[in-house]
């Protein structure tokens, strides 16, 4: 299945944390917290201004991604769960 975000909306695949912290000390499932980090895997075109041009999107399509904690809505696509959230929830582009 293929998904085009509409407007100033992103696709986003979150990106898994490591099972072991820095000390050696594996972190169990249930502990873990769902990765407020991730990947752009697709991108609307950019929502319209108030005179009706589109504003392009400041993030693109492979941009890896910080985002806040509760943003965006979980779906689920060929198994896989995904997000999909407005630019605005993002809050910083990881370089």
């Amino acid at each position: 299945m293929k998904l085009k975000p509409l407007n100033d909306r992103v696709l986003v695949k979150r990106i898994e944390m490591e099972e072991k912290t820095a000390g050696g000390i594996y972190i169990p499932d249930s502990a873990k917290e769902k990765p407020s980090k991730g990947v752009i895997v697709a991108a609307g075109p950019g929502k319209l201004d108030d005179a009706g041009k589109r504003v392009d999107m400041t993030v693109k399509e492979g941009d890896t991604v910080l985002f806040a904690k509760y943003a965006g809505t979980e779906i689920a696509i060929e198994g896989e769960e995904h997000l999909v959230m407005r630019e605005e929830d993002i809050l910083a582009i990881v370089s």
